[in-house]
């Protein structure tokens, strides 16, 4: 490794000490907690309740967050742990209280009222997880390795996943050329606290330029819109646009258009007629006037005086829109991350309680006002429900359902290894629709290096809508924009209101978050001071900057929701990170957060990267390079970090890869034996990969590994390794190759029922309903609940519990027994057998007691289980072969597994060649051997190493057949690779059923191996026996073993007859006595169709002919 290089991967070590891999969440949720909760509060600010001779004020002061705690049916609170509340079906939260202050004339109460319960993201500040160290973390049964950025609802670990959006505030301009003549469009997505307008201006094939406001029924024309924000002539409006003559030549149409109306009375009453038409000439004005402040552009401001900056706004909006029409402009990059904002947790936590909050306040409203009514007088605390607040939030995260009909905002964390949960926690959604094509949407874009991983995205439905981030991309948090615009004026930036003629004209447009600030007539100075004033630390490191040249345009940005990647600064054609700030950085005496502040390293956004060349290599830079990257293998995310030598794989293999990883059982918690998840894997004897990458330490996969190394033969065999299967030795397996456990939690809690009714634990007796046979119960011990360590199968009892009935009729009158209990045992699935490895017995929030019982089942690799390499080279094991038979080499090696040599040549996966030989080297040398993408030991030197130890460099063995003795005529290919089991376990896929049961209303089969189901004799199954011309299979098949019935059927009518059990008779219902009936065999779903049209008011006839004449 070359010395740079040392010192660059110490750096990222430093990177990923500080900054972890979940800070993203962890920051925002911090931040929603620290400054936004206070911002909700603060923008509605109180109530005002008037009633007849009395007024009463009431003001929200501070909100704070209290500790995690839960409060038990008796009333006690006490501190709870996550451990706890994941066992006992509770929700890791913490109470809000709120300082409210009541000024009843004259007369102030204060008091802090607990107006809800907030859940508390693990591992954020509040969580009481992040307040010790490691060690008291083993001692609580905590995983001292926990990350954290996830919430416990009811006892499941749901994580919030993070929404990719336009960025809002943003004029983005575009071409719609979906009619005959194009349409130049300019929209901006215009954003404040809780409130989101959509302003859409539209330059149609006239000329006519006309903008679209929520609120009101039909596009305004745009000059009418701006005589209503009072720019009353036409010299000011084209001012405002534009002092470009051609520019003011294509807006001809648009006055034309406006000619009648020319002030801005007239202007407001166009509006006002639209939006309150047949209304009085006053109220037409004022609601006007009231969507003009609140519904156009809101970002600006929402009261009379902001009318003068947003005409401005619209005048750059439209000045755009018209360039892009004379092609000076070119359309848009949506997809350019620029573009977009990340929503993490905060933000979307922030959407929900401000939901919440305002439901609280209107039934604060409402219970002060009856209150006040009552000679009491009014209380505080009685007229605060902090059942609104807990129970919107909780059901939210809970259920995933947002505001707005979102859905799936939240996902159960996936738990099966610690890549899949790292990945879950850094994964980015697209709200665009899946079932849509959208392929510049799911491209990859050149903005994503560095930003998102190019590898990691699902197949199928999903691709390219659901990214993951890169290694060291972080989220910006935002800083105050206020303070940013004070230090551009203070900087020589002149307002936009006070800008003359010849400045607008020569000067450069300061954007500042989309709000156009102003001018100045020395951009590039001006970008370069404000750069340097934030290495300096003079301005927050939030803030990025950009100028295009091009369009003569600076734009400022210091929002939230930024993806930002950290770089080297280069001054004069060198790095600025010396020999002894690495130095500082080994030692420990300096951390990362100490580069940063002394402008060594800097965040640069996707905008900001546009003024910046970066060099990847520090041997090649030059004067004119800006910046360095730290480590080029930092553009992949978590889980293509992993695959050694990438960079030789054809790309999609390594897109496979970082799906399976995600599917291989390891060790996914250290507290696994505490945790009652539904369902969980563990590979029993897991091994560090012999060829490794440098990622593997930071993600902590050396110590968690998933998989094992195994000795690989390429060679084709016997055939049964035909079409990707595996062909296992019997000797590896059972010293242990492959063997893992499966953990499956079954549970039951003692609900109490009104009328005192309740469940009860214990072994029920024979006869009651549901019972399930004395075999069942057998292992039961004398409090319903079974032992540890017990051997179970399908069917067998785990908890003995009775429930009272359900319904009424079914207490069976006055029973001298009582009412007729059921048996509601929860029993072992029919298909899975194991061992009870635990059982949990506690109680739930509402008091009622609770069981889980954990059991473990022991996975052995057999035929059909699902193995992968770190290549996307997937298989099944299609033969397990004696030791005795399987090739050995003259060392007397016998490999694990042997694979196909076809499974190479079309998928080009050269990197599982470059493994196999440095897992070889490895194994020899006793070392792990680095395989880091694009900075790896390359073949070369492997090849020297093998040669050294006496092996052949290029990987190949003399082998000997197992059976014959005789020697292969070809040398084979051996060396060790790393092999991941796949949780696709062929005991959890195998089905098959002769009968079973039926759907209740079509009589068919049932689908689906949990149901038992049928196995679906499909349409293109029906076309083989077509074409093979088997009727009477057919007709067994579709009919006979699915859903046969005979009716009988009335020859002279052809409607349906019946048999009448008194007369024992068929009968006719129309014909009566004189109908001819006849049975017929017809499909169950045939009958329903009939009698469904039946009830349609339509009568089928069946036509009925002689089968022999």
């Amino acid at each position: 490794m070359l010395l740079a290089e040392e010192n660059n991967w110490d750096l990222m070590k430093t990177f990923f000490a500080e900054e972890g891999l979940v800070k993203q969440h962890l920051d925002s949720y911090n931040e929603f907690v620290e400054h936004t909760l206070q911002q909700i509060i603060d923008e509605i600010g109180g109530i005002t309740i008037e009633v007849p001779n009395h007024t009463y004020e009431i003001k929200f002061g501070s909100i704070e967050v209290g500790d995690p705690v839960i409060t038990e049916v008796d009333g006690t609170q006490r501190p709870v742990y996550p451990r706890e509340a994941r066992i006992r079906n509770l929700t890791y939260a913490a109470p809000l209280y709120l300082e409210i202050m009541l000024e009843d004339e004259g007369k102030e109460t204060y008091e802090k009222v607990n107006i809800g319960d907030l859940p508390i993201m693990v591992k954020s500040k509040l969580c009481l997880l992040s307040r010790h160290t490691p060690d008291e973390l083993m001692a609580l049964g905590e995983d001292p390795e926990e990350v954290g950025g996830y919430f416990i609802i009811n006892g499941s670990e749901r994580v919030i996943v993070s929404l990719e959006d336009l960025a809002p505030n943003r004029v983005l301009v575009e071409i719609d050329d979906r009619g005959s003549n194009p349409v130049y469009r300019g929209k901006v997505f215009s954003t404040t606290v809780g409130f989101r307008a959509r302003i859409e201006a539209n330059l149609k094939a006239k000329g006519e330029m006309s903008v679209t406001i929520p609120g009101v029924p039909v596009p305004v024309p745009y000059v009418v819109l701006m005589r209503a924000l009072g720019v009353e002539t036409d010299k000011q409006v084209a001012d405002m646009v534009s002092l470009d003559s051609k520019i003011l030549s294509e807006l001809e149409p648009s006055f034309r258009e406006a000619g009648n109306i020319r002030t801005r009375e007239d202007a407001v009453l166009y509006i006002g007629n639209r939006v309150a038409f047949g209304q009085v000439k006053e109220f037409r004005m004022k609601r006007a006037e009231a969507i003009l402040d609140r519904n156009l552009l809101p970002h600006i401001g929402r009261g009379a005086d902001q009318r003068k900056d947003k005409a401005i706004f619209l005048g750059e909006m439209c000045a755009r829109i018209i360039e892009l029409k004379l092609q000076r402009r070119k359309e848009d990059d949506k997809d350019h991350l620029k573009n977009k904002r990340i929503k993490l947790a905060g933000p979307l936590l922030a959407e929900l309680f401000r939901s919440a909050f305002w439901s609280l306040y209107r039934d604060m409203r409402y219970q002060f006002r009856r209150m006040s009514t009552r000679r009491k007088g009014v209380l505080i605390s009685a007229a605060v429900r902090p059942g609104i607040i807990t129970s919107r939030i909780q059901h939210a995260l809970a259920t995933g359902n947002w505001r707005r009909g979102r859905v799936g905002m939240t996902q159960l964390l996936d738990r099966t290894n610690t890549l899949s949960t790292l990945s879950h926690l850094r994964r980015l959604q697209s709200p665009l629709s899946r079932s849509q094509p959208n392929f510049e949407a799911r491209d990859l874009h050149s903005t994503h290096w560095g930003r998102l991983c190019p590898n990691e995205t699902p197949e199928g439905a999903n691709c390219g809508l659901v990214k993951n981030l890169s290694l060291t991309a972080s989220v910006s948090s935002g800083t105050d924009a206020d303070k940013i615009k004070r230090t551009l004026e203070f900087m020589g930036v002149v307002k936009a209101k006070d800008a003359d003629e010849n400045l607008r004209h020569e000067g450069a447009k300061i954007f500042v978050e989309g709000y156009l600030l102003g001018y100045t007539t020395t951009p590039q100075e001006l970008v370069l001071k404000l750069r340097e004033m934030r290495r300096r630390g003079e301005i927050s490191g939030e803030v990025n900057t950009c100028y295009y040249k091009t369009y003569n345009e600076i734009y400022v940005n210091c929002d939230e929701g930024r993806i930002r990647r950290p770089l080297i600064v280069v001054s004069e054609g060198k790095s600025l990170l010396k020999q002894r700030h690495a130095r500082q950085l080994r030692e420990g005496r300096w951390q990362w957060g100490d580069l940063v502040r002394e402008g060594i390293i800097e965040y640069v956004d996707a905008e900001e990267e546009e003024n910046a060349y970066v060099a990847i290599d520090p041997n090649n830079l030059s004067a004119e390079h800006t910046h360095l990257e730290i480590c080029p293998f930092a553009i992949l995310g978590v889980v293509a970090s992993i695959i050694p030598y990438p960079e030789h794989n054809q790309s999609p293999r390594n897109t496979y890869q970082a799906a399976m990883a995600k599917q291989a059982p390891g060790l996914y918690v250290l507290n696994y034996r505490d945790r009652s998840d539904t369902r969980g894997h563990l590979l029993h004897y897991p091994q560090k990969p012999a060829v490794g990458t440098k990622p593997m330490e930071i993600i902590g996969f050396d110590k968690r590994p998933s998989g094992q190394n195994f000795i690989v033969a390429v060679l084709s065999s016997s055939g049964y390794n035909m079409e990707d299967a595996i062909i296992f030795n019997k000797a590896a397996v059972e010293r242990g190759l492959g063997h893992s456990s499966f953990y499956r939690i079954y549970k039951a809690e003692c609900k109490q029922y009104l009328g005192g009714a309740k469940d009860r634990l214990t072994i029920p007796e024979e006869g009651i309903r549901g019972y399930h046979g004395a075999e069942a119960y057998r292992q039961l011990e004398h409090d319903g609940l079974i032992a540890e360590e017990s051997e179970v199968k399908g069917g067998d009892i785990l908890i003995g519990r009775t429930s009272p009935p359900r319904f009424m009729e079914e207490y069976g009158g006055l029973e001298v027994r009582g009412p007729q209990l059921r048996d509601t045992s929860i029993g072992v699935r029919p298909t899975e057998e194991g061992t009870v490895d635990g059982v949990f017995i506690t109680k739930d929030i509402e008091g009622s007691q609770l069981v889980k019982v954990k059991v473990r089942s022991n996975r052995v690799p057999e035929l059909g289980d699902k193995f992968v390499s770190r290549h996307g080279q997937k298989g099944v094991i299609g033969m397990l072969v004696d030791p005795e038979d399987m090739p050995f080499s003259v060392h007397g090696t016998i490999p694990d597994i042997i694979i196909n040599p076809h499974a190479f040549p079309s998928r080009m996966t050269v990197g599982q060649f470059m493994e196999s030989l440095a897992g070889k080297t490895g194994s020899v040398r006793g070392e792990q051997v680095d395989g880091t993408p694009f900075d790896n030991e390359d073949a070369n030197s492997l090849a020297e190493s093998l040669e050294k130890m006496g092996y052949h460099p290029g990987g190949r063995e003399i082998m000997y057949d197992g059976q014959s003795g005789r020697m292969f005529e070809a040398d084979v290919f051996v060396g060790v690779v790393y092999y991941q089991k796949l949780h696709h376990m062929v005991v959890d896929k195998i089905h098959a059923r002769a009968r079973g049961q039926v759907q209740m209303l079509t009589r068919q089969p049932t689908e689906g191996r949990a149901r038992g189901g049928g196995l679906r004799f499909g349409e293109m199954e029906r076309d083989c026996l077509v074409g093979h011309g088997a009727a009477m299979l057919l007709k067994d098949r579709l009919l006979e073993e699915s859903d046969a019935y005979s009716i009988y059927v009335c020859e002279k009518c052809g409607k349906q007859a019946y048999y009448d059990i008194r007369q024992r008779k068929y009968v006719c219902p129309i014909c009566e006595g004189k109908g001819e009936i006849e049975p017929v065999t017809i499909s169950y779903a045939f009958k329903l169709l009939l009698q469904e049209m039946q009830s349609l008011c339509l009568s089928p006839s069946l036509q009925l002919t002689k089968e022999f004449e």
